[in-house]
């Protein structure tokens, strides 16, 4: 995260700065209460060819907010995984290759064989399942509200970050 009061990227708002300083929290509650039953640890140990996990995203992001510490509990579990991430802003000529639906939307995580740098595989910016959701409100409401938003962090809390898990085994059965 950023300084106090700020967030990541070129606009500064009173808002983004507020959303920064709620996925902080969030992100540390994510980090103590994320648990994998011992069949995800088994499958995320089976990785044995050297990945890097580049990451894109933003302090302000909702959506990173679960998915963050996802992906870095599966890195820590299996040294064949390195999890780097950078900021979206600060690399859009990267960005630009993996938009979705023509959209900068994050956290975009790009999966890259540590041996050849090939692309092996993408992921984000969100779940499935979170997608489904979204993609559900959308169709009947044109645009995601405040509310909608509130709701799909606590739909996250529920899901207890298992859908993001879930993607991104099916993502290292790519490797």
């Amino acid at each position: 995260m950023s300084v106090e009061g700020k967030s990541t990227g070129p606009e500064q708002t009173g808002a983004l700065a507020d959303y920064t300083q709620l996925n902080d929290r969030r992100m540390k509650r994510w980090d103590k209460t994320l648990k994998f039953d011992e069949t995800v640890i088994e499958k995320i140990g089976s990785v044995n060819k050297k990945i890097i996990w580049l990451v894109l995203t933003e302090s302000w992001c909702g959506d990173a907010s679960p998915a963050l510490p996802v992906m870095n509990k599966i890195s820590e579990l299996n040294s064949n995984i390195s999890l780097k991430i950078v900021l979206r802003d600060e690399n859009l000529e990267l960005m630009n290759q993996f938009l979705t639906r023509g959209s900068m939307s994050i956290p975009k995580l790009i999966m890259i064989d540590a041996q050849s740098n090939e692309v092996i595989g993408d992921w984000g910016p969100r779940s499935k399942n979170a997608t489904d959701l979204v993609d559900s409100y959308k169709a009947a409401h044109g645009s995601l509200s405040k509310e909608f938003k509130q709701d799909l962090q606590v739909w996250y809390n529920k899901d207890k970050g298992q859908s993001i898990v879930a993607d991104l085994l099916e993502l290292l059965s790519l490797k």
